[in-house]
């Protein structure tokens, strides 16, 4: 992680919460920890313990490896690529052809 990225980790954090239409208090709740904890974490006053950004992964619905992409610029490549995996994985035979010539006709444009 870079320094700018470790700078930016409380906005990041924020921003999440709020496209997510979370206040800080709900977010609080859901992790159990205080909403002043919340406040500390998104003005970059305090880090998130792993357990703490676990938690905070499964309640914006996302893995932690995407929320790690999104906090770390450098790992965001790897993120990404585990991300498709995972909704590819999710699919059936038949729409996992479809994604594959999709990517093909892509690559090959």
């Amino acid at each position: 992680m870079t320094q700018n990225d470790y700078e930016n980790l409380g906005g990041k954090i924020k921003g999440l919460r709020t496209q997510m239409k979370l206040t800080q208090a709900e977010v609080a709740s859901a992790l159990e920890v205080t909403p002043g904890y919340i406040s500390n974490v998104e003005n970059n006053r305090s880090a998130m313990s792993l357990r703490i950004l676990i938690y905070y992964a499964k309640l914006m619905g996302i893995s932690l490896d995407t929320l790690i992409g999104e906090i770390d610029s450098e790992y965001k490549p790897v993120a990404l690529d585990r991300e498709i995996m995972n909704e590819l994985s999710q699919m059936d035979t038949d729409t996992k052809e479809k994604v594959l010539q999709t990517i093909r006709l892509w690559k090959n444009s």
